[in-house]
């Protein structure tokens, strides 16, 4: 799925494009909130991935998460991308704080 749309765009070295997950909006009790009470969403799931950056003896060190995997992002940061019309997110893969595992 991801693939296909990603054809046209790759991130480079330890780059890792990113869809944040949507906001929640009703509460586990059923009340709605509003868009000001939302907190700004820290999940994400990874869209493409670099092929990696070089280390100090020249060699690749590939990128920690893989295209599919859920992760957790910082609050603050990120390239904001728009593609197909859709917002994504161009982080290092660095600054990626974990990732969710089942």
């Amino acid at each position: 799925m991801y693939r296909k749309a990603f054809r046209k765009f790759l991130p480079l070295f330890d780059r890792v494009l990113v869809e944040r997950c949507a906001a929640e909006t009703v509460t586990k009790g059923g009340i709605m909130l509003p868009e000001k009470s939302q907190g700004k969403v820290l999940q994400a799931t990874v869209v493409a991935v670099g092929s990696g950056s070089k280390g100090k003896s020249g060699e690749i060190q590939p990128v920690s998460v893989k295209v599919g995997e859920k992760i957790l992002l910082p609050e603050y940061g990120g390239t904001k991308v728009v593609l197909e019309d859709k917002e994504y997110y161009l982080f290092r893969d660095g600054d990626i704080l974990g990732k969710y595992v089942d």
